[in-house]
């Protein structure tokens, strides 16, 4: 979205006065005069009824209307500048119908764009802008991830409970359009705990186990055991689950949901949603087990018919996950290469194994790569004698 402010060629008073005047023949309680108080008086009066504009019936004068609201609003030093901020934005985001919502939603775009980077006014108009974009369906466009977001307030950082706020907001209005998203802005909520305040963070950790395990798209969950406020839940229902995706088979799941059937559903979980999951991650295991595989396992490890066999290996391929190839004739899937579900010591100590297997291999190179070299100096050196 693009939003720089629209400066008026007339003076900022007469611009107010012609506000006041505009929103007067609206049924407005304003008066037409000018404050005596001075243009930051008029301003708070036009913004306390600014939104009686959207009883105007042209939105191009509505617009107009809130470009030059934001345009006073981005001129003059406030020093009563949250208050009138606030005040704006909250009745902007009550803009009536998605045409008029999006109309405000420009207006208060323009204005965040145009305050100051290290203004910490910004932090407001963005939480309002997110709340405004959402009603209207419009937050993709102007949250794209949580890397913009440290960067969209680097010059003026808002405050931890400030952020916390924010981020809630984001996952609220992301977990039902983008899971993937909802996810990570959790995680990104839970690393804003620490140690001390861990324990209070009970809730938004139960949402981002849920989250996670609800996001078709995400299958390395075990990063999520290692945040504070997922460790404080250990020996509560919803951390049993997340320990069943992160290192257990499908059948573990399945004993769980039938003896938790209604917790799971409380989550927001989807229980066939819950089978597909558990059955890629159990088809993983699997792999680092034996990479070749039988389809008489795959039959009786994954709970699938023989006949689901090859669109399940399909379905496995398509995730990226797994790299395999399927002999029909033998019955097997060999496993190329597979991403491991967990990453503790073990896949450590393989990963070091294999960069040491690496770098000899490299030295075994560059020492037959010198000898070939010499041999060919000691060659043409020979060649040169009479």
């Amino acid at each position: 979205m693009q939003g720089p402010a629209v400066f008026m060629d007339i003076s900022l008073e007469d611009q107010a006065l012609e506000l006041r005047k505009y929103f007067k023949t609206l049924g407005a309680e304003i008066s037409e005069e000018k404050s005596a108080k001075g243009i930051e008086d008029d301003l708070h009066k036009i913004v306390g009824v600014c939104d009686v504009c959207f009883k105007d019936t042209n939105e191009s004068d509505i617009e107009a209307i809130l470009n030059s609201i934001v345009s006073i609003m981005v001129s003059i030093p406030l020093e009563r500048g949250e208050n009138l901020i606030l005040a704006f934005s909250q009745r902007l985001t009550k803009a009536p119908g998605p045409k008029l919502g999006m109309v405000a939603l420009q207006s208060l775009w323009r204005l965040y764009n145009n305050l100051e980077a290290n203004s910490p006014l910004r932090y407001h108009v963005y939480y309002h802008v997110i709340e405004l974009a959402a009603r209207v369906g419009y937050v993709r466009e102007v949250f794209t991830g949580v890397e913009q977001l440290r960067k969209e307030f680097s010059s003026c950082p808002p405050s931890n409970e400030q952020m916390q706020k924010l981020y809630r907001l984001l996952h609220q209005v992301l977990k039902d359009q983008n899971t993937e998203l909802a996810a990570k802005v959790m995680i990104e909520l839970l690393g804003t705990y620490t140690e001390d305040n861990a324990s209070y963070a009970r809730d938004d950790a139960i949402k981002c186990i849920a989250t996670a395990l609800a996001d078709p798209n995400t299958f390395l969950l075990d990063p999520l055991l290692a945040l504070k406020p997922v460790r404080f839940l250990d020996g509560e229902l919803i951390y049993d689950l997340l320990n069943i995706f992160v290192s257990e088979k499908l059948s573990s799941y399945q004993t769980f949901y039938k003896n938790h059937k209604e917790f799971v559903h409380s989550q927001g979980l989807n229980h066939e949603q819950n089978i597909k999951k558990m059955r890629i991650l159990s088809f993983m295991q699997m792999a680092e087990i034996d990479p070749e595989i039988s389809f008489d396992d795959l039959i009786s490890e994954l709970q699938i018919e023989e006949k689901d066999v090859e669109a399940f290996v399909i379905e496995v391929l398509k995730t990226r996950l797994v790299r395999a190839r399927m002999d029909q004739s033998l019955r097997v899937v060999r496993v190329s290469s597979t991403m491991h579900r967990t990453f503790g010591v073990a896949q450590w100590h393989q990963l070091r194994r294999v960069l040491l297997a690496w770098r000899a291999n490299v030295h075994q190179a560059h020492d037959a790569m010198n000898s070939v070299a010499a041999a060919q100096v000691e060659y043409a050196s020979q060649a040169q004698k009479p």
